[in-house]
């Protein structure tokens, strides 16, 4: 596309069905780089990603030829599949329908990619479901308790 210049920071959240505690400390980092090499085939440009026991965080640059929607079911679709063929986890693995997408401005990436890398330790202070509501109401996103992530703390 010709003459066609964006910067769309994206940070998408989503977690793991039913909210299990399933990603350790062993599978996340392999998961991780998994996660960021789809982005990076799919030709977005990954900036971080990371996240903690029952969920993930993307922070890309998102190609404007792609929607957000696509680019989160091929995520979650090749990333369940890759978990499941290496049995990672036991039993099946699934993400729970949905994610929450934000869109940040470039003189915000350094401090949301920071945030991102430190998910552990940030997890030790705030739950999920306090993290989650929180992004929602700072972006003033209109939600229903009904179609929100299941939370089960």
């Amino acid at each position: 596309m010709a003459n066609t210049y964006t910067q769309l920071n994206i940070h998408v959240v989503f977690a793991v069905k039913g909210r299990e505690n399933i990603l350790t400390a062993a599978v996340r980092p392999e998961l991780f780089k998994y996660i960021s090499g789809i982005l990076t085939r799919t030709n977005q440009f990954s900036l971080a990603v990371n996240g903690y026991k029952d969920h993930v965080h993307m922070f890309f640059a998102l190609n404007p030829v792609n929607s957000l929607s696509e680019i989160v079911r091929i995520v979650k679709a090749n990333s369940s599949k890759w978990i499941n063929e290496n049995r990672l986890i036991s039993g099946k693995f699934s993400w729970q329908e949905g994610y929450g997408g934000f869109s940040y401005s470039r003189s915000q990436r350094n401090d949301v990619i920071k945030y991102i890398m430190n998910q552990e330790e940030h997890h030790q202070r705030k739950t999920f479901r306090e993290e989650y509501l929180n992004y929602l109401k700072t972006a003033e996103i209109n939600y229903n308790e009904s179609y929100v992530f299941e939370f089960y703390e």
